[in-house]
């Protein structure tokens, strides 16, 4: 691709990320989940024939991706890709200021999923933690690397770190989270991280938004095996009694 059709490319993905009934509809996909054209029509407050025609130029940009299955139509993001850019967006789209005060709803800015991994301050947090203790190795390419215990630690939990270093998308880096201002994890381990978050039942996740909830059993586990203690003030958060839908999974009301 030469700089003209770069530049070209730059500007309609541009323009169609743009239009605020379409950014509405890219980010509350961001949650992993696919959905109709008849909700996002009411998530993005348009016409369901206004709805469809935002997707069609969501689809053509290559942003979003059309499922059918039988007489049902479902769209989700084009891939993850797509979902990094939006979080990048955030961040610039935020005014700078020489103290940062986030305006991130409580529940989104404690934990939320960011596609396919986890975001918000309870990854942050998980994120210093692993690099504090050396589990998390930081290197000058914007990519980690885990040590021996941090291996330890992840097969620990079940996760098969080699299988996860042979796919092909990076293994663990940085992913800058725009309502902390820090990184968080990303990644293939990222990801492997939240699915294991949600299958031991450490958080559970909404079904309509991107908001993952802590439960008690995972703040104990959190503690116990990544000597994470979380802030008092973060109790309310938390549901004892776990009820989700898996990330990635087809959601209709």
């Amino acid at each position: 691709m030469n700089v003209e059709q770069h530049d070209i490319g730059v500007s309609q993905v541009a323009a169609a990320i743009a239009e605020p009934a379409r950014t509405k509809i890219l980010c509350s996909l961001m949650d992993g989940h696919a959905r109709t054209s008849t909700e996002l029509a009411a998530i993005a407050e348009v016409s369901a024939s206004t709805a469809s025609a935002h997707l069609a130029k969501l689809k053509e940009s290559a942003l979003v991706r059309l499922h059918v299955q039988g007489r049902h139509r479902y769209y989700s993001l084009a891939d993850k890709r797509v979902a990094q850019a939006l979080e990048a967006l955030m961040v610039l789209g935020q005014n700078a200021a020489p103290t940062f005060n986030s305006r991130t709803p409580d529940r989104l800015q404690f934990a939320r999923t960011c596609y396919d991994h986890m975001a918000g301050t309870l990854a942050v947090l998980l994120h210093d933690r692993m690099i504090e203790a050396g589990w998390l190795l930081e290197t000058d390419e914007q990519v980690y690397q885990l040590s021996e215990s941090g291996e330890a630690l992840f097969e620990g939990l079940g996760v098969e770190v080699k299988d996860l270093s042979a796919l092909r998308r990076r293994f663990a880096c940085p992913c800058l989270d725009w309502s902390m201002r820090r990184p968080h994890l990303g990644g293939s381990l990222g990801a492997a991280l939240l699915q294991t978050a949600i299958k031991r039942k450490w958080v559970t996740q909404d079904l309509d938004s991107r908001a993952l909830a802590l439960t008690a059993l995972g703040r104990k586990e959190l503690n116990v095996r990544f000597g994470l203690a979380l802030p008092i003030e973060n109790r309310q958060i938390e549901r004892s009694q776990p009820a989700t839908a898996p990330s990635g999974s087809v959601h209709t009301r």
